[in-house]
This record gives C-alpha cells, structure tokens and sequence, in this order.
C-alpha cells in the first residue's frame, strides 16, 4: 500500500502521449506567486492540444504554507533536504515524495520567491550539469522561460529539488522573481507564460509566446555559485536600509545600505563584496547578524 500524499497535485494528461513535464510551486510556504501561477496553469493548459503530461504542484510544503514560514513544524528548508527519507520528519518525508515524483518525470520547473523577507528580480537557473545533453536541454528550458537573467551554475549544491534531479538524470531548471511577503501578479503572469513557453519548447504545446533576449546569461561554474545567501550578509544586526534596487550595476566596494542600532546612534554601512547586477535584495528591515541582504549576479570573476 502507498504512503498518503503529503501535497496535491494535479495532472493534465494529453490526447497524444509525450514527455511528462513536473512543475513545483511552493517548496518554501511564504513564497506566494509561484503558487499562483501553478494554480493559474490548472485552467490554462488546454489538454485537447496538449501533447504528453503535465503534473501541477502549487503547494510543495503545505505545513509551511499552513504556518506562513519558509519551513514546516520541523524548522528544515526543504530546499535544502532532498532527496529526503520516507521515515523521517515531516519536511524529509515531503522532500522523499517529492523526489518520487521527479523521478517519474522527464523534465522539472521549481518556481521560487525570495519569500516574506526579501524580493527578487526575475531570472531562471540551471545547473552545469557534466552531461552535455542534459545541460543543452537546461540551457533552452531557461531560456524559454523567457525572464531577463539567465544564469547557469555549480552542479554540486546538494539537498536541492535540482540536486534529485541532477542524480536522476533529469533535466531541470528554477526560477526567482518576488516576494516581499506580498503577490507580484506580474510575476504571477510572467511565471505562467513562461512555463507556457517551456511546454512549447519541449515541443508538448503549439502556442505562440514572444521570445525575448536575456539582458544577461551568465554560466559560472565555481563550486558555490548559485548559493544565494552566501556573500553580502549583515556584518551586525540592527534595520537595514538599502542604497541600491533590484536590477541596479555595481561594483565591489559600493554600498548596499546601512544597518542602523535602535536609536540611529550606531549606523553601519555595508558595501559589496562583489560587481554585477543586484538580482536580490532584503525587503524585511530588521536584520540579524550574518542574515544575508543582497544576491549579485557576478558579471566579472577570475
């Protein structure tokens, strides 16, 4: 006998058969547009046209979502727990189904948000997967999805959705755009026709979606490229006040913002590690030390 579904899913099954397209919404539960967008695509993929499957996931991590949290009861991130254990606690056992499901499938979209605490400028990623069919087929998954930043980068961050993909061979792509605890329905609309676009890509759709030139497509294949909350966190805690905005060039050494104690007696600046363009920024204005405030996407690195 099979375990209980852990989350709800709906399935659009084509008149001819075809690949099996997985789309995940809310692996995080603060992260609201992906949601939207998931659900938006139930009504608009018409199964008469369509060619193969596709699996429909708005909620990945329903106790999360139940909570308003990035994480279940348990405190894990999901996005950091595949390919997850069927005896485990709850976040484990959602991330083990979850893999379940990537393995039944040909191809996986995770949409993402930068949550209630920051927000995100649109862009898609993929990893440098070492098998260069699989990374072609990532690279124009990306890029269909037709959002400004495309950017490919290490193979080698574990615990992720793309990670279980990455092991099953299956070719896989995310995207960022939003949050702010808020939901952006431009990203909504732009995360709908872009998956729209994908399903046309891999040839399961016959739409017509204006494709458009990535502003930048940048692969970086140093070995923590893609981890989003690793550089330019807060040096102390305190209400972070940013200098800069989403999409913005910087270079190494500008400021981010500063950090100011209760009183305004005590005002830190805090300046870029790196130089590129501003693709995330903290919205939520207490910090605490070390929490991250901005993602670059790096335009020059050795």
């Amino acid at each position: 006998m099979s375990e209980p579904s852990l989350f709800q899913t709906v399935v659009i099954e084509g008149t001819q058969s075809g690949p099996h397209l997985l789309i995940f919404g809310g692996i995080h539960g603060d992260e609201y547009e992906p949601m939207a967008a998931v659900r938006k695509l139930i009504t608009s993929i018409d199964n008469t046209k369509l060619t193969g499957k596709v699996t429909l996931v708005p909620v990945v991590n329903e106790p999360a979502y139940e909570r308003t949290s990035r994480t279940g009861p348990d405190d894990l991130d999901l996005a950091r727990t595949f390919p997850g254990s069927s005896e485990g606690t709850i976040t484990q056992q959602i991330a083990s189904q979850a893999t379940q499901l990537i393995q039944s499938a040909d191809y996986l979209i995770d949409l993402h948000t930068g949550g209630v605490i920051s927000n995100l400028a649109p862009f898609s990623g993929y990893t440098l997967h070492p098998n260069p069919e699989i990374l072609d087929m990532q690279r124009r998954m990306a890029l269909a999805l037709n959002l400004p930043v495309v950017w490919g980068t290490s193979a080698h961050l574990d615990g992720r959705s793309l990670s279980a993909a990455r092991d099953l061979g299956v070719p896989a792509i995310y995207a960022e755009w939003g949050g702010g605890s808020g939901c952006n329905q431009e990203a909504v609309a732009g995360y709908t026709s872009g998956c729209l676009s994908v399903m046309e890509e891999l040839e399961m759709l016959e739409i017509s979606i204006e494709r458009k030139s990535p502003l930048y497509h940048i692969e970086d294949d140093r070995s923590e490229s893609g981890h989003l909350q690793l550089h330019n966190n807060a040096p102390v805690s305190g209400f972070f006040e940013p200098a800069v905005k989403l999409m913005d060039h910087i270079q190494a050494g500008d400021s981010l913002g500063t950090i100011s104690s209760v009183t305004g007696d005590q005002i830190t600046t805090v300046t870029a590690k790196q130089t590129g363009v501003i693709l995330g920024l903290r919205t939520l204005p207490y910090v605490e030390q070390n929490e991250w405030l901005a993602v670059l996407l790096e335009t020059e690195h050795s």
